[in-house]
This record gives C-alpha cells, structure tokens and sequence, in this order.
C-alpha cells in the first residue's frame, strides 16, 4: 500500500492534505530528486480547474530547483501529454486534473519518456523522497521554467492523421466537452475533418468542470442529439482520457459496448484479435459477444493502469473499462478520449452503419450500480454482516448475474453493482443491498 498515490495518481480536495501548494511544491522536488535529469524537459499540462494553473506552478517549481527544465503548456487532455512524452522527446509528463471530480478536487500523475505512467516501484521512491524532502538538497544550478502553448496543435495534428481530409463530410455530431481540457481542442478537431459539429460545455469557468455534464453526465447529451436530429453525441470527461457516446435516438453507448465495437472492427478488418481486456466492472454481455468470436477475455481490476498490466502481461492490445476509458496500444499509451471517439467513427464510415446498428452485435445484461457513501479509511467489505448481504442476493439471481463491491481508489465510496437478466429485479436487488451496505457501515 501507497502512502499518497491511489489508482490514477494523487488526488485530494484542494487545500487540504496533501493537495496544498507547500505540499505540491515538496513533491516536484522529490520528483525532481528521483527522475534521472538527462538534459530533456519535463512538460506540464493542466485541466480547467480554478486551482489547476496555481497547482502546477507550484510542481513547476519544486522541479526547477531540482535542476530540472519544465515546459508549462497549459490547458491539454491527459492523453495529449501521454503523447508528447512518447513523440517529442520529454523526461517526464505532469498532469494536474482530478479527472471526472468536482472543481473543489484535485489531483497530480505522471508519465514516463514512453508514455507510460510511472512504475509503483517509482512512485514508492517519490514517496520516500518526499517525506524526506528536508534532507534533500537543492540542485547547485537551477533549472528553467518555460511556456509552450502550441504543443496542443502537435496532439490535434497527430490525432488528425486516423482520417483523409474531409472524411467526416456529412457527420453531425454532438460534443460536450465537460468545460474540461478538450473544450478548445475536441471542437476544432472534429470540424477540422469535415464534420457539422453542435459543442456543448465549452466555457470553462474553474468551478463548472464535470458539472451535470460530460462523460458523467450525458442527460444534456442525449437531449441535444434528439434535438438537433445529429447522428451521435460525443461525450469526454474533465481531462479528457474517457469517452462516453449517444446514438441517433439518444441512446447511451458505454465504455463497454465502445470497446465491443472496436474488437469487432478489429476482427471485420484485420481477421485476428488475440483478446481483449476489461475490468471487473465489465458487463456479462461483452464476454459473451467476444466468446461467440472465440476472443479470449480477461478481467483485470478497476482502473486504467491495471488494464495496461494486464495488456501487456498477454502482449494483446484492446482493452478498457465501462466508464469510457479505453486502451488501444496501437495508438496510444494510455486513455484517450479522441482518439477512441476517432477510432469508433473510423468503424462506422468503414461499415457504412450509424452507431446504433454498431453495437447490436453485444447485448447487454441490465447492470446497476450505486455509490454508496462512507466516512473514510478503509472499510471492511468482508464482514460478516455484508458478506451475508450479498450472498442474499447472489441466492436470488441464481446463478444469472453477478454482485460486485468495490472501494473506490479515488472518492470515499462504495461502489455496489448488480448485474441479471432482470432488469426490474436487477434494480430492485442493487438498491436493497445498497441500503443494507450504508447501514452496516454507518453501524460499524
């Protein structure tokens, strides 16, 4: 176990521990301190939080004192810097965001020369490091703080390189942006390549991101492609690393039913997909749709970097997760809202199909999820009173579905799923065991 990093990176309410500028500016010289400085700049990128830019000064600095040159390039997607790690030669990518969290979050993640997150073994040493900072002495020659605003337009041209020019000519879309870090980029992408593009929360204010709106959010989405009669909805979270869509009649196509459409692409293009990875999270019917393809399946735990260990570990390159964020390492390193959204359009002008007729292939199995709030600190999920709950309710779907309890890494939540056949019962037996969940532990 971690002290400070969770499953993406630190996160915390701004101003309390450890998300405080003191803190922050300890850890970029802790981080200084353990990234080997070869001559190469690090490179920060910042969502639309009110704190975002006040936060990554303060990483900016600690790093400058350690020697480091740190390349400030201001609002970009977490998969933009991802990116630029990979192709434009940086020591190490630095990402302020707390993702799909409300303003008054926020959070820290780092990204290797490859452009791949850091290893736990490198995020232990930051820790060590960092509890240590006072007897870590500053670098005898002060590194350089510099701004760099065009490397956005380096990420656009390489996401633009999936299509010809004008090859989204006669495509209306929806894009809701979340007033997050693609609210400049997404829109200006998608008109680029010749589509009719309707942008919904794209003014960013600190305080809006992710608010009713965005991958968390679609209500706004679904009702705007109704009424503007478009052929889908786009919809990205606060940093721009998962995706969430809408069909023509205003229909939620999720991370699962996404990452299907990608396998069958796959399969309809290429012939061969050696598997394909989800989570724990992942619905029954994507695993039976691949099954009926003979693609192997593997449940991986929540969260993005488990999904890339697993991928790796089998040398397979498909993967994701039901909330949108999805792995293909043919294109990229990590989750990338666009270039996912780009790669299902790819599939449906191949097809020549609209995204409804798209995902039929997988039919889901009613799942239902609910949050359950707790005080803090790690809750018992074994006990034998909650044990005893979900066994109930496993007795009555019969071997026809599935319960899952998860802690959240990120929120102190409970995250309780329900998936079967029964989409009425499947409701009925999740809010029932939720409610017995929040008693149990407001008992404890």
């Amino acid at each position: 176990m971690k002290k400070y990093f969770g499953t993406d990176g630190i996160r915390a309410r701004v101003g309390a521990a450890p998300m405080t500028v003191e803190w922050l500016s300890s850890l970029g010289r802790a981080v200084g301190s353990v990234i080997q400085n070869q001559g190469k700049p690090i490179v920060i990128g910042l969502d639309t939080r009110e704190s975002s830019a006040m936060l990554g000064d303060a990483v900016a600095a600690g790093l400058a004192a350690q020697g480091h040159h740190v390349i400030l390039a201001g609002v970009l997607p977490t998969p933009a810097i991802a990116f630029l790690c990979k192709h434009n030669d940086f020591n190490l990518g630095v990402v302020i965001s707390a993702s799909h969290n409300p303003y008054h979050d926020n959070g820290i993640k780092f990204f290797c020369s490859d452009g791949f997150k850091l290893s736990d073994e490198v995020e232990s040493a930051i820790e060590t490091a960092v509890d240590n900072i006072a007897t870590i002495p500053l670098a005898a020659t002060l590194g350089k703080i510099e701004s760099d605003h065009s490397l956005a337009q380096t990420y656009a041209q390489h996401c633009q390189t999936f299509f010809a020019p004008q090859a989204l000519a006669g495509l209306e879309l929806v894009l809701d942006c979340a007033h997050g870090a693609t609210y400049r980029l997404a829109p200006a992408l998608f008109n680029d390549l010749g589509a009719t593009v309707h942008s919904l929360h794209i003014t960013p204010d600190g305080r809006n991101i992710n608010a009713a709106c965005g991958a968390t959010d679609l209500r706004a989405l679904q009702k705007a492609v109704k009424e503007k009669e478009a052929h889908l909805g786009i919809a990205f979270d606060g940093d721009g690393d998962r995706v969430m869509m809408v069909d023509g009649d205003g229909v939620v196509v999720d991370g699962d039913e996404l990452l299907w459409i990608l396998a069958a692409h796959q399969l309809a293009e290429h012939k061969e997909l050696p598997g394909v990875v989800g989570t724990l999270m992942s619905n029954l019917g994507l695993v039976e749709a691949l099954a009926e393809k003979q693609v192997p399946f593997y449940r991986a735990n929540v969260g993005d970097r488990y999904v890339l260990e697993a991928l790796q570990e089998r040398n397979w390159f498909l993967g994701g997760e039901s909330s949108g964020h999805l792995l293909h390492l043919h294109y990229g390193t990590t989750g990338d809202g666009i270039v996912s959204a780009l790669l299902i359009l790819q599939a449906m002008v191949k097809a020549r199909k609209p995204l409804s007729e798209l995902k039929n292939g997988m039919v889901k199995y009613p799942q239902v999820m609910i949050n359950v709030r707790h005080a803090g600190g790690k809750p018992d999920l074994s006990s034998a009173a909650i044990k005893a709950a979900v066994t109930d309710v496993e007795r009555q779907l019969a071997g026809h579905g599935r319960v899952l309890l998860r802690a959240s890494g990120t929120e102190p939540l409970i995250r309780v799923m329900v998936e079967g056949k029964d989409a009425s019962h499947t409701k009925t037996y999740a809010e029932t065991l939720a409610a017995q969940i929040q008693t149990i532990l407001a008992d404890a």
